[in-house]
């Protein structure tokens, strides 16, 4: 018998920390790709946005007014900031009494319009609800039976529901909820519900909690202590303690 040991054992050794190698190479792309890619998308997402309304506003703007074209390098953004300015100066100029007797001069002359007075009303009632119920707007996440039972999804609660569909749906012991339901991977489109109270179950976790695991289809989870609590269906059993086994001296014959 051959006292150099097995050949195979240098290859077999190689061939692991090749493996140990990749296994770190993998962490090390995987760890800095977690970084990167929100970071881009953000920059990409924000720098888009930019140059979208600059590419709106800036043709709308007088040559003479426009400082940039003075300098040696374009200033992105000039028409983002164009564009905040005159909209704070519209809202400071309809709070008064003079701009909201221009104003009611514009939308009386709008309304004469048969196609675009329709339109019109349509999006200021939607800008008008968002804008004055922005902080009640999606305060608290829940779940509800849906598409079908034993199925649960996450929802947004909206707010109680108000006019015919209160009349219809509502009753004395039990209102009814105008809740969305977020699709997955896009939360800003969905489907808008309404459901009795009494089927909703309501979560500790925020609006931008439920976005993120929305966004993720589930891979990213909010984390929540009483994931063990007692009569929780989804968590894990608790170790059951092992018998202590104690020792019994034969008896003397």
């Amino acid at each position: 018998m051959s006292s150099t040991g097995d050949p195979l054992e240098p290859m077999q050794g190689d061939q692991v920390r090749r493996s140990r190698l990749m296994h770190r190479l993998r962490n090390y792309f995987l760890t800095g790709f977690v970084i990167a890619a929100p970071l881009f998308l953000t920059i990409y997402i924000t720098w888009t946005f930019v140059q979208w309304v600059d590419f709106l506003v800036e043709p709308l703007i007088p040559s003479a007014y426009r400082f940039d074209r003075y300098l040696p390098i374009a200033i992105p953004g000039f028409g983002l900031i164009v564009a905040l300015v005159f909209i704070t100066l519209l809202g400071f100029l309809t709070a008064n009494l003079v701009g909201r007797r221009l104003l009611g001069f514009g939308e009386s002359f709008v309304h004469r319009m048969p196609v675009v007075r329709n339109l019109y009303r349509g999006l200021k009632q939607i800008f008008e609800t968002v804008v004055s119920r922005r902080a009640n707007a999606f305060q608290r996440v829940a779940l509800i039976e849906y598409p079908r039972k034993g199925l649960w999804s996450i929802v947004f609660i909206a707010s109680e529901t108000r006019g015919e569909v209160d009349h219809r749906l509502s009753e004395p012991d039990d209102e009814a909820v105008g809740v969305f339901l977020p699709t997955t991977p896009n939360p800003t489109s969905g489907f808008l519900l309404f459901v009795k109270r009494r089927d909703l179950v309501m979560l500790d976790m925020t609006v931008e909690d439920a976005a993120k695991m929305v966004i993720s289809a589930g891979l990213v989870t909010p984390d929540f202590d009483g994931d063990r609590e007692a009569g929780d269906p989804l968590a894990p059993p608790s170790p059951r303690p092992r018998p202590v086994k104690t020792f019994t001296p034969p008896s003397a014959a």
